[in-house]
């Protein structure tokens, strides 16, 4: 890799995470849940938007991948980034929970998923295979490092004005920044190659599978029910950080968004440790080391009663689940390549994708029935034991697809 090559490589990667940075946005939902929760709304009501959200981010990943694959990833990340600030800023406008479906879970989450398809394919490919684990952790660190700041932004924003107001300050940040970002995606030129360093040995990526062989292979479907049974847990907590906090300290006014941000940091460095030890140890070994350690965090999760406690459950659930976003993209690009990658990776994606739908909705009903979230933690524990069960089955595809 030349000199220039380099450069242009690491821009890229930062672009990509810039983006990713922005649609982060997405993690602060729960400072926005309280103040919905506040003005009236249940438990379950302020989390259909999010969970739409995330679950049409996880199938417009799909098409959004298949779009970038064939017209490559500027399009696609600048036309989704505008429509994802769009639905924020329009939320602004509404005042039911359905009406806020519409404008953040629909037209956001569309504009969401087709922006998040284009940036790590685009990455990954201006980097050599051995590196797949830690671009990738690079680039998705930047979702979680945006809670860092969207937390307490978020928080700033709703003590000065009204949740309307908030949506349309967030809405016009989102449009214009994602555009920047979005207009320096691009791919490497036909076929480029990249090596380690300068002198060192080519190593080339793994063989191509189109979406249609992959989905004939049995590491596919594996992979995909992993990915959901794994994420669910992240994504329930997500969703009630700070309904969690003030649940089980039993203070109601803690001020607990200070949470939303240590979940948000640890989610960050699972990411980038996540993808770099996998180059290392191997993508299946990170995998069940990653999923036994949240098992373990979810069956205790319920006794942690004090800020100290919840802030170790939450560092650990933060690093368990962060570390997913890096190890299944490189382990979709090691067992099926890298020229399809964004439409292939689209389609495992869609597993976290309904993830987002079981983990948030389990939460609020299990809160909104008992008044705890314990039984919600038991299940999620139980499918991460079942998740580990299923990386043991995982193989690496045998039969080559030109």
């Amino acid at each position: 890799m030349s000199s220039n090559q380099k450069a242009t490589a690491w821009v890229v990667t930062s672009s990509a995470m810039g983006i990713n940075l922005i649609l982060g946005l997405l993690y602060s939902w729960s400072v926005i849940k309280e103040a919905l929760v506040k003005e009236g709304w249940t438990n379950t009501e302020a989390s259909l938007p999010y969970t739409v959200c995330v679950a049409l981010l996880a199938f417009m990943t799909v098409f959004g991948g298949k779009l970038q694959d064939k017209f490559g990833p500027r399009v696609v990340a600048l036309g989704g980034g505008i429509l994802f600030g769009v639905g924020i800023f329009l939320s602004a406008f509404v005042h039911t929970p359905w009406m806020m479906v519409l404008t953040f879970g629909v037209v956001a989450g569309l504009g969401m998923g087709f922006a998040y398809s284009a940036a790590t394919p685009a990455a990954i490919k201006w980097f050599e295979p051995r590196k797949k684990g830690l671009i990738a952790g690079i680039v998705v660190a930047g979702i979680g490092i945006s809670s860092i700041y969207m937390a307490p932004l978020t928080n700033y924003l709703l003590q000065g004005n009204t949740v309307q107001g908030t949506f349309m300050i967030l809405g016009i940040i989102a449009i214009v920044f994602l555009s920047i970002f979005g207009a320096i995606l691009h791919n490497p030129p036909a076929n480029y190659i990249p090596k380690a360093k300068e002198g060192a040995k080519v190593v080339a990526h793994s063989a191509d599978f189109t979406w249609q062989a992959m989905m004939k292979r049995k590491p596919f479907y594996l992979l995909w029910a992993t990915y959901f049974l794994s994420a669910t847990a992240g994504l329930m907590l997500i969703g009630h950080i700070v309904s969690i906090a003030r649940v089980q300290t039993g203070n109601p006014e803690l001020n607990a968004f200070w949470l939303v941000m240590l979940f948000a940091a640890f989610n960050t460095s699972g990411r980038v440790l996540g993808g770099f030890l996998s180059d290392k140890m191997g993508r299946t070994t990170g995998l069940l080391i990653v999923f036994l350690l949240q098992a373990i965090n979810m069956f205790v999760f319920s006794f942690y009663t004090s800020f100290p406690l919840l802030v170790v459950g939450f560092a650990v659930a933060g690093i368990a689940y962060g570390a997913l976003f890096a190890l299944f993209p490189a382990v979709t690009a090691d067992f099926f390549g890298v020229k399809n990658l964004g439409v292939n990776y689209g389609i495992i994606f869609t597993s976290w994708g309904i993830a987002g739908i079981v983990g948030p909705i389990l939460g609020g009903m299990v809160a909104d029935i008992t008044g705890t979230y314990a039984g919600s933690y038991m299940v999620a524990g139980i499918m991460l034991l079942l998740g580990a069960l299923l990386v043991k089955l995982i193989k690496t595809p045998q039969q080559e697809i030109k």
